[in-house]
């Protein structure tokens, strides 16, 4: 039999191309018709991590193949210019590598990344389809386009409603308050980049998002009804996670997740803030202080941020920095009823029946993961699209406890405002309701998510809708 052939081209970077394979896994085990090969792009330099993930992916009809380095780019503290070089500078390499696909099989479509967009362009080359991978909300989607099409149809009308205190946006059934909508949006100076980005969306053929229908129905419903949206297909197929909860092979994943068997069922709220989460001494102490406040058991992954007006990943603090930033005493006297790690086996922690509530930046994957494990989430969004995922969160499915919904960390300008310790326990507080609306609401949510994708579910059927869609291109 003649495969039919996919190409992947997951952003650099180690969030999107284990969604990228997670969900490239998911395609080829509902249909043998399919082979997939993921390009993966990488920063120089970086690569190590990357090539140990993709390896492990690598099967009869899921080929992956590392790009060549391109030693000229630099990965600076501009990320999105530095990716966008990147991905310009491979499309040489993603040509190569293509051509000696068709000359095997026949090549049905190209599957980009939200961020790879500008890929699109090599498959118009090749005479096929492009299909986007959008690793985010459909609500973030929805609200990407239309912002993009008023930018589109008059620029000066959209910077003056963006001075107003809410606008009303078709994927949300409430208003949208102006200063939870994305950095992107709101700063002037990223005005070019943000429509090219959303130019780069309206390009593709379909758009492949990481949701589901019992999810989000009003923002995927909102696409049938907007006469903008209606002609571009979006197929909700998620959730597509990576749900490895054997723990990774270090002493403090074991010990985490011991401490973690001594505590009752739902009593720990869990503060972890993402791969680059990581706040100053005074944001830090408000923390530690809301905690003291509260009284209740904890696990808090505390990082250290990367040097000022630089953009990275978030490092542990050795043990004389931990203490230094602290309170005096503080680890002294929440010995008992807390712990304060570094990095934290995220997943385990989420799927272990102490954990009660999560504080979170609500990047999408750590919102999805939460989900499915049925705990509720205490929302503290930091940049990119995690405000809109906070406010949808909290004011559309009823499913988060605010702590903030407008904070905003900026690599160039650090944090907006300092959050008080007085709202932070009160989001503790309210996360750790056992009996509050949200608990109910996310543990029905994470039922129907595990349904989802089951023969019957809605999930299950558009990813079948998907599938017929690949196969007719050839």
């Amino acid at each position: 039999m003649t495969k039919v052939e996919v190409v992947f081209i997951p952003s650099p970077g180690l969030g999107h191309l284990t969604s990228t394979l997670e969900f490239a896994k998911l395609l080829i085990n509902r249909d043998n018709r399919l082979s997939i090969t993921v390009l993966v792009i990488k920063f120089p330099n970086t690569g190590e991590t990357l090539k140990t993930i993709s390896s492990s992916f690598d099967s009869e009809n899921l080929h992956v193949i590392n790009l060549p380095d391109c030693a000229h780019v630099s990965s600076t503290s501009d990320v999105g210019n530095s990716v966008n070089t990147l991905i310009e500078t491979q499309k040489s390499n993603v040509k190569e590598v293509v051509s000696n696909i068709t000359a095997k099989g026949k090549l049905a479509v190209f599957v980009v990344d939200m961020f790879c967009t500008t890929m699109i362009d090599v498959a118009n080359e090749f005479g096929v389809p492009s299909l986007v991978y959008f690793t985010s909300s459909v609500a973030f989607l929805g609200l990407i386009l239309h912002l993009h099409t008023l930018l589109e149809d008059n620029a000066e009308a959209l910077r003056l409603s963006l001075k107003q205190d809410e606008l009303n946006i078709p994927c949300f059934a409430n208003p949208v308050p102006t200063n939870t909508l994305p950095t992107v949006v709101i700063r002037k100076e990223w005005e070019s980049s943000f429509f090219n980005y959303g130019g780069g969306l309206k390009k593709a053929n379909g758009i492949i998002v990481n949701s589901f229908h019992e999810l989000e129905p009003h923002a995927i419903n909102s696409f049938l009804e907007d006469p903008s949206l209606r002609g571009l297909p979006v197929y909700p197929v998620g959730p597509v996670l990576n749900l490895d909860t054997k723990p990774k092979e270090t002493v403090d994943s074991d010990n985490i997740i011991k401490w973690l068997d001594d505590q009752p069922p739902s009593s720990v709220v869990f503060l972890c803030f993402g791969s680059v989460g990581a706040f100053d001494k005074d944001q830090v102490r408000e923390i530690a202080c809301a905690i003291e406040k509260c009284g209740t058991r904890f696990l808090w992954s505390l990082r250290k941020p990367p040097p000022k007006g630089t953009m990275g990943p978030a490092s542990d603090y050795p043990l004389s920095d931990l203490t230094a930033v602290l309170p005096e005493g503080f680890l002294d006297r929440t010995a008992e009823i807390g712990k304060v790690i570094g990095w934290a086996p995220q997943v385990q922690v989420l799927a272990h029946p102490a954990t009660g509530g999560f504080v979170s930046h609500c990047g999408w994957n750590s919102t999805l993961e939460s989900i499915h494990y049925g705990v509720p989430i205490a929302t503290w969004p930091l940049f990119a699209d995690q405000q809109t995922n906070a406010l949808e969160l909290v004011s559309e499915l009823k499913m988060g406890v605010e702590i903030a919904l407008d904070y905003r960390m900026e690599y160039d300008v650090g944090r907006d405002y300092l959050l008080t310790a007085d709202k932070i326990e009160r989001g503790i507080r309210n996360v750790l309701d056992k009996n509050g609306e949200v608990r109910m609401k996310v543990k029905d949510i994470s039922e129907q998510s595990r349904k989802t994708s089951l023969q019957g579910g809605s999930s299950y059927t558009y990813l079948g809708g998907l599938i017929d869609y690949i196969v007719n291109q050839v």
